[in-house]
């Protein structure tokens, strides 16, 4: 399995044996989880842990939580909490407290917490146990280290089910599609059994992939495993097919889900909403209610950002105001709707004076939604403001700065048209390229615009050709952008 851990790592330019680190500091897992026949390692490895645990560095264990301000705790039942205090009062530690610890710190996200207890898997010698290496792999891939992960799953003296799904559940969330069907495939080949996680997974690969011909055979492989009757996975398989366009087949799972929750609700109407149905969105949201089940959030967060694509500034409006009645307090992303949502109707005074009235503080988002309805409209002067308060939340954002080039050349402001430039030049800032892709034969193909990369180029020229030429015969100009 470390070939594919070494081609994981070509493919993405990382170097496996000095890597950048998505946190700051070494690589917790080449100190703390060693290859067992290297002995220096071995006793890197004691020496850490011993100096970790001594009572010069007690305090790392006696409130070990007091230093991670994202995790809360209250109660004594909390098994963070529960396993530091038996380490403390040198209780027996069982494998299930240590298991239940690390998921909960992968589920919040806890980071210095989850290497404490990580070293306290070790000193207990739980790390050969395959739950606790399962929360392990969990742990690092929510917190972006997947090629850590990987190595607790490839040193791993036992896997299940369980760490081949987390392992690819971690792939998964890097929008690895390959690397997951690889796993998938390794999992077969040992007659592990999948099970509902695993194809949860898959699918959420494939979504973020676009690649809905592997997402289709996935598909047929849940319904021949019978695990199409499970909700959540259905609402996987739904969102799936509305991410890749396909709402008609999307809709058809809908109305066969035998036991609809929440979130089967606003995957679908989220998706009517990103494939420009905006009226069949608020048609279901309305149906919704009827059936009396109460929307969240994320409910109209789908709602508004349907009526924001339809320019539906009267509904948009309705649905914002009467989020109150539902208890749902309105967040940054809902005002953000609103304020695109005015800002595509032509009404930018009205967008600006929303923002001033919001009793949170406008995020870059905003000011960006304001910012490119003003430099559609030609509104040089209010384009200027949003991108001046977008670049003071965020300063090295290349498209605001491109944007505020574009809006000051418009009015015939060259000098600081230069100046941006200049600044952009001083600090290093590029624009990053916009990628378009296509599926052909369950193969994503991604590719810019000028990109010659590719090995079939020549042909994809000759047939643009074509295509301009068709569009010529019809009377249609070629559009140069200006940007």
């Amino acid at each position: 399995m470390s070939n594919l851990l070494f081609r994981y790592g070509m493919r993405k330019k990382l170097s496996l044996i000095k890597i950048k680190r998505p946190f700051k500091g070494e690589s917790f897992l080449d100190i703390l989880a060693p290859k067992p026949n290297v002995t220096k390692n071995n006793q890197n490895c004691l020496r850490l842990i011993q100096d970790f645990l001594q009572t010069d560095s007690e305090q790392n264990f006696k409130h070990p939580l007091d230093k991670e301000p994202s995790f809360s705790y209250s109660t004594e039942d909390d098994s963070v909490s529960l396993l530091f205090s038996f380490h403390k009062e040198g209780s027996k530690i069982g494998v299930s407290l240590v298991s239940n610890a690390m998921s909960l710190c992968a589920s919040r996200r806890a980071f210095s917490v989850g290497i404490q207890v990580h070293c306290l898997v070790i000193v207990n010698g739980f790390l050969s146990n395959v739950y606790v290496g399962s929360s392990l792999i969990t742990f690092y891939s929510n917190l972006g280290g997947v090629v850590d992960a990987y190595q607790m799953f490839d040193e791993m003296p036992v896997r299940n089910v369980v760490s081949w799904s987390a392992m690819l559940n971690g792939f998964a969330q890097e929008n690895e599609l390959d690397m997951c069907l690889k796993l998938y495939k390794g999992m077969m080949g040992l007659a592990l059994k999948p099970n509902e996680f695993t194809f949860t997974g898959l699918l959420s690969a494939c979504m973020d992939s676009g690649c809905f011909g592997y997402g289709r055979s996935i598909h047929c492989q849940i319904i021949l495993m019978g695990f199409d009757s499970y909700t959540h996975v259905s609402n996987a398989i739904l969102s799936m097919y509305c991410k890749c366009g396909e709402v008609k087949d999307a809709f058809h799972i809908f109305e066969t889900t035998k036991s609809k929750d929440l979130v089967s609700w606003n995957s679908m109407i989220c998706g009517y909403g990103q494939q420009g149905h905006a009226i069949q969105a608020i048609k279901l949201f309305e149906e919704m209610k009827k059936q009396k089940v109460r929307p969240d959030s994320i409910t109209f967060l789908g709602v508004l950002s349907s009526c924001r694509h339809a320019g539906f500034v009267k509904e948009g409006m309705s649905y914002f105001n009467s989020m109150i009645d539902y208890g749902v307090k309105p967040e940054v992303d809902h005002y953000s709707c609103i304020v695109d949502l005015l800002g595509r109707a032509r009404l930018l005074e009205e967008a600006r004076e929303f923002i001033k009235k919001m009793p949170i503080q406008p995020n870059g988002v905003i000011w960006g939604s304001l910012l490119m309805s003003c430099r559609l409209q030609g509104n040089f002067w209010l384009g200027i403001e949003a991108a001046e308060n977008r670049l003071a939340l965020e300063p090295w954002s290349t498209s605001t700065h491109l944007q505020l080039v574009n809006l000051y050349a418009g009015l015939g402001y060259w000098d600081q048209a230069a100046r941006v430039q200049k600044l952009m030049k001083d600090n290093g800032l590029k624009r990053d390229p916009g990628y378009s892709w296509i599926e052909i034969s369950n193969q994503v193909f991604r590719f810019t615009a000028e990109d010659v990369s590719m090995g079939r180029i020549k042909s994809i020229a000759s047939l643009v050709d074509i295509l301009v030429d068709h569009m010529r015969s019809f009377g249609v100009e070629e559009i140069h952008s200006s940007e």
